[in-house]
């Protein structure tokens, strides 16, 4: 079935008209401003009640949404979820269906971010924005309704952020997140790998030489926070929950980090499902699976059976 989806959704995007022949920064600023197609990303849960909210860092001010169960009944742990887009696209609204259907099936608290986007903010600006964002929810944590635990989570470029959230946390001695969720996630640059080899310009690309990497990456050599699967070292980060896609490009940086990860580490791959899955709910069940796949796993995580 997932193969089957897939390609019906590659196929329809195959099949669209060509747009005006723009230059990359023009081309980006475009796809900033492309709205959601409901048909395609779907909608918001109706189990939880999204608001917005503005959150005030040091120079700085970030848009979040946040997505509350309906029914809860209590406080409830907070999980911070990161959207996808290369490190230069992506918005909070492009993932509602994922956002709010992991709060309501999970329980939790999602706060969804709008973190600082290259070109105009290069690394590490969105990272410092994960880190500030997650100190700044354990200090707002009972205005929240959370109950003091926080997970870190996000799709593709922003599953990257949040894992190298974690090594910096590590690194400096700081409280590390609880749980770590990382879906179909980039953590490498410019990586030759089997998957690569095999899969890359289905849906996403990461060839070398790419324009969105070279207004993202800094020149040189890369810290490993900002390719987490260089870090000499993964042991002492916390638990993980790992999506990968079966025919992504990216689908060996999910399984070598859950391959180096020391601690408990649950690894599910979809096969034959295409990066970016979750975007598209809608129309592939595997992002709706996955959604209540997380939703399921906090549950296990933060709601033991006593």
């Amino acid at each position: 079935m997932f193969a089957g989806e897939t390609d019906a959704l590659l196929n329809r995007f195959a099949n669209e008209p060509a747009g005006p022949s723009l230059g990359p920064y023009l081309a980006l600023l475009n796809d900033r401003l492309e709205l959601p197609d409901p048909e395609l990303a779907g909608v918001v849960d109706p189990r939880t009640n999204p608001r917005d909210l503005r959150i005030e860092l040091p120079g700085r001010t970030l848009e979040a949404r946040i997505y509350q169960p309906v029914h809860s009944t209590g406080p409830a742990p907070i999980v911070l979820w990161l959207h996808g887009g290369g490190f230069i696209g992506g918005h909070l609204r492009d993932i509602e269906y994922a956002t709010s259907g992991i709060a309501a099936a999970g329980n939790v608290v999602v706060v969804s971010l709008n973190y600082r986007l290259a070109p105009e903010n290069p690394y590490p600006a969105g990272l410092n924005d994960v880190l500030d964002t997650l100190s700044w929810i354990r200090e707002h944590a009972s205005e929240l309704n959370g109950d003091g635990r926080i997970a870190v989570g996000g799709q593709s470029a922003g599953a990257g952020l949040a894992a190298g959230a974690c090594l910096v946390a590590r690194d400096n001695g700081s409280p590390l997140p609880d749980h770590q969720i990382l879906c179909y996630p980039s953590l490498d640059h410019e990586q030759d790998t089997e998957s690569y080899r095999l899969f890359d310009g289905t849906f996403l690309s990461i060839a070398p030489g790419r324009w969105s990497s070279a207004q993202y990456f800094p020149t040189g050599e890369l810290p490993a926070a900002a390719v987490p699967l260089r870090a000499a070292s993964l042991a002492g980060l916390p638990p993980a929950l790992i999506l990968a896609a079966g025919r992504d490009p990216l689908r060996d940086d999910a399984r070598h980090y859950a391959e180096r990860l020391d601690g408990p580490v649950r690894l599910v791959e979809y096969a034959e499902t295409m990066h970016a899955f979750l975007n598209f709910p809608a129309v592939l069940s595997a992002g709706r699976h996955a959604v209540e796949l997380i939703g399921t796993h906090l549950r296990e995580v933060f709601y033991p059976p006593a």
